[in-house]
């Protein structure tokens, strides 16, 4: 009987689908939820919510609360990570900062200046998970869902002996959209991908055993296909592959896009093709009307729907507990899986699942074109870690030096003056050795 604790529990959206999943699952009949969130209102609605979804789906699975971790983690088979730290007091500093020195996000939540500080918030506390979870529940296997996925995961492997895999949707929903872009049914396109989170590449792509990159470049050429994704497919039609994520974020990662106003014109679009301050403008909305539909399903006023979705967490769980296998793609340890990226760093793979839990396959050479944009992020991946465990300001300084976006907009006494403001007004949020 497994026990599944979410920290960060009050990040409704991911735990509300990854309890549903889990109740959808045939294999896994009973077993623990133990919910933790350090804001007792969003605990309270999603143990609300979990308990209802319970009641409805007629298994024998027990919810656990508290907004103290120390009282639930015990015993804890599965531990998921999805905490947020100070990020509504922060998103506007994120994009509002690095814009004024003209380096321009769309999402600013994984890379460049707002990923780098959103790790520098969030990775004390990550830390802090993960030695009471070593204490308490040394066998866990450990989820992780919060960005930034790589730096978050590299951290996590460098201070603990716990099994981390980092799980992020892109890889397949990247597969689906390139189904419906092609006219094929995803379920019959084959692909093999690998790199770092949100920027993977799909380097093959076969359907009925035909390569699909000569039909997907053609699709390309019809305005109505590209408009859909832009900077995706130049990406594509420039480097030879297509990357997963989409183009407003993709366009963070690398130095092509964002650099000048003129490129940003011709190459973004709205909402997730590129907008500017799509995610500072949006997001604290997106958290208000996530738990008003948390609120709504309480009251009755919508459907609670227990539908298995495309997560990777409750396949990893049938797996594991069940024997039955099944592949994923998860943020792992590069231990010799991509041969031509950092093998200290963490890389997206294919892993098999089973009752011998998450093992990962073996990719080859990454295109050395591709392996290049990968590797310039693992640096800052490296860069970020380096700080938080070495409690090294100037590591975290040199990680923002060598963004691939920053350092085509910036010179390097312009993004050491950004950085330096964005650590003063980020500061109360901040681990002290940033203060200084």
């Amino acid at each position: 009987m497994p026990k599944v604790t979410f920290v960060g529990a009050g990040s409704a959206v991911f735990t509300y689908e990854i309890v549903t999943d889990i109740l959808a699952t045939p294999s896994l009949e009973s077993g623990v939820f133990a919910l933790v969130d350090i804001d007792a209102e969003r605990l309270e609605l999603i143990r609300q919510v979990t308990e209802l979804a319970v009641r409805q789906s007629g298994k024998d699975w027990r919810v656990e609360a508290s907004t103290e971790r120390r009282d639930v983690l015990a015993g804890t088979d599965y531990l998921i990570n999805t905490i947020e730290v100070a990020g509504l007091e922060n998103v506007r500093h994120d994009y509002d900062i690095p814009l004024k020195y003209g380096v321009d996000q769309c999402i600013g939540d994984t890379i460049g200046p707002g990923g780098i500080f959103k790790a520098l918030r969030t990775l004390p506390a990550w830390l802090d998970i993960l030695a009471d979870t070593e204490k308490m529940a040394p066998d866990a296997l450990v989820l992780n869902y919060t960005n930034p996925m790589s730096i978050t995961c590299l951290t996590g492997v460098r201070a603990s002996s716990l099994p981390i895999v980092g799980l992020c949707h892109s890889i397949p929903h990247t597969a689906e959209e390139l189904a419906d872009y092609l006219g094929v049914p995803y379920a019959e396109l084959r692909y093999r991908a690998a790199g770092v989170n949100h920027l993977a590449w799909l380097v093959e792509l076969t359907y009925r055993g035909e390569d699909m990159y000569p039909r997907l470049r053609e699709r390309a050429r019809e305005p109505q296909i590209y408009e859909r994704d832009p900077v995706r497919f130049e990406l594509m039609l420039h480097l030879g592959a297509f990357p997963t994520e989409s183009s407003g974020h993709v366009s963070e990662y690398v130095p092509y896009f964002r650099k000048r106003p003129d490129l940003l014109e011709k190459y973004t679009r709205s909402e997730y093709r590129g907008e500017s301050g799509f995610y500072a403008n949006n997001w604290p909305r997106w958290r208000q009307e996530a738990d008003e539909e948390m609120r709504r399903i309480i009251r009755g006023d919508d459907p609670l729907e227990i539908e298995r979705g495309p997560e990777f967490a409750s396949y990893i769980m049938e797996a594991m507990e069940s024997g039955t296998p099944t592949v994923i793609y998860g943020n792992v340890p590069n231990t010799g899986l991509v041969d031509n990226l950092p093998q200290d760093g963490i890389v997206e793979v294919a892993c098999l699942v089973d009752t011998n839990g998450v093992q990962p396959t073996h990719f080859g050479r990454l295109p050395t074109q591709l392996a290049a944009l990968d590797a310039a992020h693992m640096a800052v991946h490296d860069l970020v870690a380096q700080a938080v465990l070495e409690h090294d300001r100037e590591a975290a300084l040199y990680a923002l030096m060598v963004d691939p976006l920053t350092a085509a907009v910036c010179a390097p006494a312009e993004i050491r003056a950004m950085f330096d403001e964005m650590a003063e007004a980020e500061a109360p949020y901040l681990p002290e050795w940033m203060r200084s």
